[in-house]
Formats: structure tokens, C-alpha cells, sequence
């Protein structure tokens, strides 16, 4: 049975710097077994946000999107746990997920899966997911929203995006982790 949500708390962001600076924060309060399922429209900063996870965690290699390779694992320094960062993206069941034996590695890292949300919950009895909430689309000739969807990191504007985070299971039933944010 999946776990329901226990709790959940919103922040918003104002550029790329300060979602992975949240990111980083929240790598404090992370340890080896964790599942974290980010959701977002594309372009909404997934990976921007995994990159901050990864500076926090210090994890040695740099974060890039596992789209076509599906999996890519980070070992950590300093006796931290890794990061694996997966892209569920094109993944169609939880038996397709169940496929890539993410079990191996569970226990020893922090284990972020993008598009996950509803295929890979049975794979942890707790989950910390993470949504990233931006406006569609820019402020194209046609008005807002009209524009294209461009990446968080890349798009040259900073448009503030919502991060909701929300803990299920017995690992987040004390409720949030408490995220000090200049």
C-alpha cells in the first residue's frame, strides 16, 4: 500500500541559483535510503533542482539529465550518501521502473527519480516528493503563456517557480525538515 502524504509545505523561487540553493539545504536533512519523486512540467527545473542536491550532498560528478541513459549514479565524498538520479520519463509501468533494480542501490544513496510520480512509491516505505510549479510558457506575442517553454537554468529570465514538498511514510511522519533560506 502506498503511503498518503503526511505533510506538506510550498516555497517559491525566484531563479535557478535559488532552487538549487534550496536543494542544497534540503541535501542536509537527506540520508542514504531516501526516495525523492520530483514532477514538473518540462523545463520546470528538475534537474536544476537534482544539481543542487548534488552540490549539497558534495557527491563527486557533475549532475547532468539522465534522459537518454535512464540512470546515473554519484558517488559521495566524505563518507556522505551517493546521489542516483533517474529519468522516468519514458518508463511506462512501475514494472518497467522495477526493471532498472534501483532496490541495489536504494540503501546506500539518496535516489531521485524525475517524472516518477505514481510508477515508483512501491519501491521505499517512505517518499519525499518534490513538485516544481512554473508559469507555461513566457510572455510570447499572444500575450503570457503564448511564449516557449524554455528550462529554468537556461532561459535567460528569472520567473519564480513554486517547489512543494510533500513527506509520506514513517521517515517524514515528524513532519518537514525545518529549511533555513537566506
Amino acid at each position: 500500500m502506498t503511503p498518503v502524504p503526511e505533510w506538506t509545505v510550498s516555497y517559491d523561487v525566484g531563479s535557478a541559483a535559488e532552487l538549487q540553493a534550496l536543494a542544497a539545504v534540503l541535501a542536509g536533512h537527506l540520508r542514504a535510503g531516501d526516495l525523492l519523486v520530483l514532477s514538473g512540467e518540462l523545463g520546470a527545473g528538475k534537474t536544476t533542482f537534482t544539481q543542487g542536491l548534488g552540490r549539497g550532498l558534495a557527491v563527486q560528478d557533475r549532475i547532468i539529465s539522465p534522459t537518454f541513459v535512464l540512470v546515473r549514479q554519484h558517488p559521495a565524498r566524505d563518507g556522505r550518501p551517493g546521489l542516483v538520479h533517474v529519468d522516468a520519463y519514458r518508463l511506462e509501468s512501475a514494472a518497467a521502473v522495477d526493471d532498472l533494480d534501483l532496490e541495489a542501490t536504494l540503501d546506500a544513496n539518496v535516489t531521485v527519480i524525475e517524472w516518477g510520480a505514481g510508477r515508483v512509491e512501491h519501491l521505499a516505505d517512505s517518499w519525499l516528493r518534490v513538485e516544481i510549479i512554473r508559469p507555461l510558457g513566457g510572455a510570447g506575442p499572444d500575450g503570457p503563456g503564448a511564449g516557449p517553454v524554455t528550462d529554468f537554468a537556461d532561459d535567460g529570465e528569472d520567473e519564480v517557480r513554486t517547489v512543494t514538498l510533500s513527506g509520506a511514510g514513517p521517515r517524514w511522519a515528524g513532519g518537514p525538515p525545518a529549511l533555513p533560506l537566506d
